[in-house]
């Protein structure tokens, strides 16, 4: 599994504008993935969109396990037929610890409500044209982006962190060289995009259909594989991994990849 950067990068949302999105091809409406942490399982993610009368239901369900940090949730949200977003709830436990988000359009504002370590917050952002919640690990998050991304020519993309009181941040999703691989044992080509966030980079690979299947994360060292896909051929041999995130850490700090703790 080839590692080109990471950075950290706690739970965030990407927005992205674009009325003539266009809507989830099929191959990429639901996928299994491994969780790799420097090339080995740590955990298991998934997404599954299924259509609605107004537009999408979709669903992601992330379980990490290691030493230092014991990392699961489940996320819902209503889409558009744009994919713009119009409702989520997520709920998370981050080392024993709960955290629940939810978030919505409000008006002319996008309200965020956040509860952690005993904790709660209500905050109103500025809302952008749609929407695309991300926790950490979550690989439907990252699809709808691609979706927007595609509609939206890439540009006009936001994000919203959720730590602390929460703020939108844009987003710049460039275009790299295509690479090759094998899904389900197929040759493919895949396209390489790099997603910049707060100056934290997530390296995003797209299969022909443009479905997710390879997201190397800001976390260092960590990385989402969609089961059956092999990247080929690793850009450079692994680097040590560091000190497992959460190791002599609060949740929310800079080196936990889990949703922040609101306040």
């Amino acid at each position: 599994m080839p590692l080109r950067t990471f950075a950290f990068l706690p739970l965030v949302a990407l927005l992205a504008c674009g009325p003539n999105a266009t809507t989830i091809a099929s191959a990429a409406q639901s996928g299994d993935f491994t969780v790799s942490l420097a090339g080995k399982p740590v955990g298991t993610a998934n997404y599954h969109f299924t259509p609605s009368s107004s537009g999408y239901n979709s669903t992601s369900l992330v379980k990490v396990n290691m030493k230092g940090l014991n990392y699961a949730f489940s996320k819902t949200e209503q889409l558009s037929q744009a994919s713009q977003l119009q409702h989520v709830e997520l709920s998370a436990t981050v080392n024993n610890s709960a955290v629940n988000v939810t978030g919505a359009p409000d008006s002319a504002q996008f309200l965020l409500n956040m509860s952690a370590n005993g904790r709660s917050s209500t905050t109103r952002l500025a809302k952008q044209p749609g929407a695309v919640f991300m926790p950490d690990f979550d690989p439907g998050a990252y699809q709808t982006l691609l979706t927007l991304g595609r509609a939206s020519n890439n540009r006009d993309l936001w994000a919203i962190i959720p730590k602390n009181q929460g703020s939108v941040v844009p987003v710049q999703l460039a275009t790299y060289a295509d690479e090759q691989g094998t899904l389900n044992g197929a040759t493919v080509t895949v396209h390489h995009l790099v997603a910049t966030i707060a100056g934290s980079m997530t390296d995003l690979f797209v299969g022909p259909q443009n479905q997710l299947v390879q997201a190397e994360l800001p976390q260092e060292g960590f990385a989402l594989i969609r089961n059956g896909f092999v990247l080929k051929p690793p850009a450079k041999p692994l680097a040590p991994p560091a000190p497992p995130p959460g190791a002599n850490q609060q949740p929310g700090t800079t080196q936990q990849p889990a949703p922040a703790p609101a306040g």
